[in-house]
């Protein structure tokens, strides 16, 4: 993948990113391999979050939100869920953002776990707004690998 050299400057603030899995340790590898495949100076903020507050495995909303909160840098978040229950949590804390504490936009990528991620990085280190970021994660599931 080759190296952002252009877009916003990171004092400018950049989107988000929130990866969101089952599994804390998952979710901290699909981020180190999105920063790593991005390989930049000064990345976009991403960070991974995962498991249950109390028995390992499972999804927080409270970690969810804390993420978010975390990683904006008032251009907004976008968030990729691995499974189901993750994709349920998100919606439903987006639903209720204001109440939740969340930052404004924050978006769903209705993308492909590791492959949104990596694009989602890319596009927002180089600068990409909200949308550009979004389109990027949610283009990963129109490449087909056969």
């Amino acid at each position: 993948m080759p190296r952002p050299a252009r877009g916003r400057p990171p004092a400018h603030g950049r989107v988000g990113i929130v990866l969101v899995s089952h599994s804390q340790e998952l979710a901290a590898a699909v981020r180190a391999l999105a920063l790593a495949l991005v390989d930049a100076d000064s990345p976009a903020p991403v960070v991974g979050t995962g498991g249950d507050l109390v028995s390992g495995p499972g999804i927080s909303a409270v970690l969810v939100a804390a993420a978010t909160r975390r990683v904006d840098q008032g251009h907004g978040v976008v968030v990729l869920a691995d499974l189901g229950s993750a994709v349920s949590t998100v919606r439903a804390l987006l639903a209720d953002a204001d109440e939740h504490g969340l930052p404004f936009p924050v978006r769903f990528a209705d993308a492909p776990f590791v492959e949104g991620a990596v694009a989602a990085v890319a596009t927002a280190t180089a600068g990409g707004d909200l949308t550009a970021v979004l389109d990027a994660a949610e283009e990963a599931y129109r490449q087909h690998k056969g």
